[in-house]
Order: structure tokens, then sequence, then C-alpha cells
């Protein structure tokens, strides 16, 4: 009678076990399709700016006038100096073509399981900052700083370039700089990993930011004024992760 009843719920907890593992992974495929679909949308709406190539030089020279009257730091000074040590272009250049995208993608699946209760919010904070940064790549289209007189692209000098030696190369709008998405993901990743996050470590995640930021301007992709842009959009999609936080314990050790 025992040895019945341990059976039985040895087979219920395995059936139990089972159907939440496959839970799970259709909890994971279904939001890797709609995160796929958002993004397929996003890019097709992001290329109708591709056209605007004579704005987009114009708003260029509009932005560098600006940054000089607010007496920020010259991007082509940081890139030179940068260039003076050949791995640091490189390392910036592997970063910002194998870190933004895929990080992304595998944090928000990781919340997607781990953390199925706040995953909405985050994944609808995400999709707010990316709604309002293409709005900005339509209304201003503006070409980056390596296509101007006076800064190099990176990609094309060292053979690592993602969208190649033309404007007009590839299928990405190279006239989509502002604001800077790479920024934007970058910090919004961060501070969702912060909020959900049990130790001191996780304030490390802060770095993913500050290398974002400072790989977009050696790398020549991306002005000052993108990436400010991109944490104001940051910061009005706050908001939407109200209650992200999870409840930690009085000491959270290292």
């Amino acid at each position: 009678m025992a040895q019945c009843v341990l059976e039985r719920s040895g087979a219920e907890v395995e059936a139990i076990t089972g159907r939440r593992r496959r839970s799970r992974v259709a909890r994971v495929a279904r939001e890797a399709v709609l995160l796929g679909s958002l993004f397929a949308v996003y890019s097709a709406v992001r290329y109708l700016a591709l056209r605007h190539n004579g704005v987009a030089f114009a708003n260029a020279d509009l932005v560098v006038r600006l940054e000089h009257a607010l007496r920020l730091p010259g991007e082509a000074s940081v890139q030179h100096d940068a260039l003076a040590v050949p791995l640091v272009p490189q390392a910036a250049n592997g970063y910002y073509a194998l870190v933004h995208f895929p990080v992304t993608v595998a944090v928000l699946l990781w919340l997607s399981v781990r953390h199925p209760a706040v995953y909405p919010r985050v994944r609808w904070a995400m999709v707010s900052v990316t709604a309002l940064a293409t709005v900005g790549h339509l209304v201003f289209p503006l070409a980056p700083p390596r296509m101007l007189p006076g800064w190099v692209d990176t990609g094309v000098r060292f053979g690592q370039s993602v969208y190649g030696p033309r404007s007009d190369s590839g299928v990405a709008n190279q006239f989509a700089a502002m604001p800077s998405l790479h920024v934007g993901w970058a910090a919004m990743i961060a501070i969702v990993l912060i909020m959900v996050g049990r130790t001191r470590w996780r304030w490390l995640w802060l770095l993913h930011p500050v290398a974002t930021f400072t790989v977009v301007v050696v790398t020549a992709n991306h002005y000052w004024l993108d990436g400010l842009v991109a944490l104001a959009l940051v910061g009005c999609s706050l908001p939407l992760l109200r209650g992200v936080g999870v409840r930690r314990p009085a000491f959270a050790g290292w």
C-alpha cells in the first residue's frame, strides 16, 4: 500500500515537473517570437529614414555645433586618443557588434523565465524606449560621426564593420543615430538587473551602459548627444518598471 502511494506521488511530481518545464519552454518560445516581431517592425520603420541623407548631414552639422556650444568633450579627440592603442578600437568594434543585441535578448529571455511576474513590465519598458527612439530616427535623421571629416570609421579601418563602407550598404539605416539605442538598451538592462538582483554584485551592471557609451563614441557611431537623449528616454520609461524590484533580506552579502 505504502509502495503504491510513493509510486503515485513520484509520478505526480514528475508530471508536475514536466508541465512546468514545458510551460517555461513555451513561454520562452512565445517571447522570442514576440520580440522578433517587434524588432522586425522597428527595423522596417527605422529604415524609412534612410532616404533623407541630405537632411541627415545637415542635422549632423547642427549636433556638432550644439555640442560645441554646450562645451561637451570633442568625440574626435576621444577617438584620436583611442586610436593610439590599436587594440582599443578593435575591442570597441567587437563590443559594438557582438554585445548590444545578444545581451539584450538573452537578459529579456532570462527574465521571462526567472522573473515571469515582473517580465511584462520590463518588456513594455523596453518597447517604450524603442518606440520613442524610432520616432526620433524618423523625425531627426542623423549622419553618424564616422561619415564626417575628422573622424575615422574604425569598423572599416580594422575590417570589422557591421555596416560596410557606404551609407547605403547593407540593410541597416545608418542615419538612425539619434538617439542611440545601444546606450538606451544597455541602460535599461542595467537598471532592471539592479532592481531584480539580490547582492551588491548587481551594481556591476552599471559598467554595461558606461562601456557602451564609451564604445559608440570611440567607434564614431554616435555623438554624445545621441547617448544623452537615449538616457532621457529611458528616464521617461522608468514608471513602467514600478513594482519590478524584489524584496531583499535585511543583509544581502557579496
